[in-house]
């Protein structure tokens, strides 16, 4: 949640930018699923970031699903770093 309310106060300061919500998974689950929890993820984010104030219309959500992991690696502590939402100014 720290990483939301920091981005929300940027974005509130930053009344012309417009964040990219980029969903994340690991590689566990077919390539659909995976890129239905990604979307699920950014857009519980989305919500969290609208909830402190930041319009939805400069918040795009986007699925990679499990196509950019950030860890290689095949196990629990890969999986976890690789569940994650990107936030990207655009």
């Amino acid at each position: 949640m720290r990483a939301i309310e920091k981005n929300a106060g940027w974005m509130r300061d930053n009344a012309a930018a417009v964040l990219v919500l980029e969903g994340h998974c690991d590689e566990r689950g077919s390539e659909e699923s995976n890129l239905e929890l990604g979307d699920r993820r950014a857009r519980s984010v989305m919500e969290g970031m609208m909830a402190r104030g930041v319009s939805s219309e400069r918040l795009i959500v986007l699925s990679k699903g499990e196509d950019e992991p950030v860890d290689p690696g095949h196990g629990p502590a890969s999986w976890r770093r690789n569940r994650r939402v990107e936030f990207i100014i655009r």
